[in-house]
């Protein structure tokens, strides 16, 4: 899932107070963003944009140079949302000063702590709040310029080794190759939400939450 208010990080529009005006380039990601999602990002023109925003489609060039821009700025601000929460998230927990093995954990309890736990409850909270960017992501990566193709692919990459540090401070014995591993399984469970939030938020943040700690404990080595 947070992060800097910065125009890159789509999900993470600063509070507004009710009646404030939406900023209009702000309305353009949250509208190109639900509709990459619905039609994909190949299916949607800027007519389709503008519409959704109420005005022409020639209108959004005066915020974005081309549709591509639109989807440049919507899947970097992601990585570069979840990579600096994440960062901080495992940095405030403990994670990055923790010892192998030193993670608290009380079964049952729900009283999990350290970079790991911080990590899985980041990752749900952007996940239950975007579904409609992980959506994207998934799809329409390949649709992204080479320039932001490759700066996403590089922030991916440190957001996938910020887990791997967190997994291997708690684990005892895992290596880099079977917690890089677990990260993308966890990714893929939590990322689910486009198709399985069918439950309440928290109670669907909850069970999530559950389950990728539960999967993620199963990266121990188990003694032969």
């Amino acid at each position: 899932m947070p992060g800097s208010a910065s125009p890159r990080t789509p999900g993470s529009a600063s509070p507004r107070t009710s009646g404030s005006p939406i900023p209009r380039r702000r309305q353009i990601l949250d509208a190109a963003a639900e509709l990459f999602a619905r039609s994909g990002f190949r299916g949607v023109s800027i007519d389709d944009i503008g519409a959704a925003v109420g005005i022409s489609g020639p209108a959004l060039y005066r915020h974005f140079p081309r549709k591509e821009a639109i989807l440049g700025e919507l899947l970097v601000g992601i990585s570069e949302e979840l990579l600096e929460e994440g960062r901080r998230r495992a940095r405030d927990a403990g994670g990055e000063e923790m010892g192998v093995g030193e993670a608290t954990e009380t079964v049952g309890e729900e009283t999990d702590v350290g970079g790991v736990a911080a990590l899985v409850d980041w990752h749900v909270e952007f996940a239950l709040d975007h579904p409609d960017l992980i959506t994207v992501q998934a799809r329409d990566l390949d649709a992204l310029g080479p320039e932001d193709r490759e700066h996403v692919r590089r922030l991916q990459l440190a957001y996938v080794e910020v887990w791997v540090d967190a997994l291997r401070a708690e684990h005892r014995g895992v290596d880099v190759r079977t917690a890089r591993a677990a990260a993308h399984a966890a990714f893929g469970l939590i990322n689910s939400t486009p198709h399985s939030a069918r439950l309440a938020r928290a109670e669907m943040a909850a069970l999530l939450r559950r389950m990728a700690l539960q999967a993620l404990r199963a990266v121990d080595v188990e003694p032969h």
